[in-house]
């Protein structure tokens, strides 16, 4: 098994100094940076709005992963594009029609991410596969860091790579939720690709970024 992509949420960084902490994180050898977005409605937090991601994009070459939990979400798309992100992920419930925003997505220019919440059925993702380029397992529920991990989470992550496989499709299969290097080996093992921590990246400062991003990386 290849090492999976690292992808820090920037949800557990210093907000006072976030142009240095995604720099920090590239430097330390992160592979993406994820960004939480939540507005205080569809999950119980509010966080960043488009007009940051604008002012961190200069900051680092890396990647911008926007989660996106809002609803709607339609409206927001095409903001987030703009101000720099390159994967925007959506649920299934932030709108009426899921098809349609991830089509959306793909014209805007982004790659196009699709959450599974906990109690979110992974069948769903049978009727929009041709469009997705990123599956996100919670593994817990979303709205706040540092949550323990859902152990059931690994049966539906091994779950999804088999529709995925079966259905030859490319898209990242990434983790999101009390995920540490404890659990990392395991995620990886039930098939994911890509792994998003918060606090178990930000842990013990900028000095300790690199160490516990190799970490998670080793399995």
């Amino acid at each position: 098994m290849s090492a999976p992509l690292i992808c820090p949420s920037i949800l557990a960084s210093d907000f006072a100094r976030l142009g240095e902490e995604v720099a920090a994180l590239e430097t330390a050898g992160a592979d993406w940076v994820h960004v939480d977005v939540m507005d205080g409605h569809f999950v119980p937090n509010l966080t960043i709005g488009p007009d940051v991601v604008k002012a961190l994009r200069p900051h680092t070459r890396l990647p911008f992963d926007v989660h996106l939990m809002v609803a709607p979400v339609d409206p927001w798309l095409e903001a987030y594009k703009q101000a720099g992100a390159d994967v925007l992920s959506v649920h299934p419930e932030s709108g009426p029609h899921l098809h349609r925003t991830l089509g959306r997505i793909r014209d805007l220019g982004a790659r196009a991410g699709v959450v599974l919440n906990p109690g979110t059925p992974v069948g769903i993702l049978d009727e929009v596969i041709d469009l997705v380029d990123l599956v996100l397992i919670m593994s817990v529920n979303p709205g706040f860091g540092g949550q323990k991990f859902i152990p059931a989470s690994l049966d539906k992550i091994a779950r999804v790579r088999k529709r995925l496989d079966a259905a030859g499709s490319k898209a990242v299969l990434q983790v999101d939720g009390g995920v540490t290097a404890d659990n990392a080996a395991d995620c990886v093992a039930a098939g994911a690709d890509a792994l998003v921590a918060g606090t178990a990246v930000f842990r013990g400062g900028p000095s300790a970024y690199a160490d516990n991003i190799a970490a998670l990386k080793a399995h």
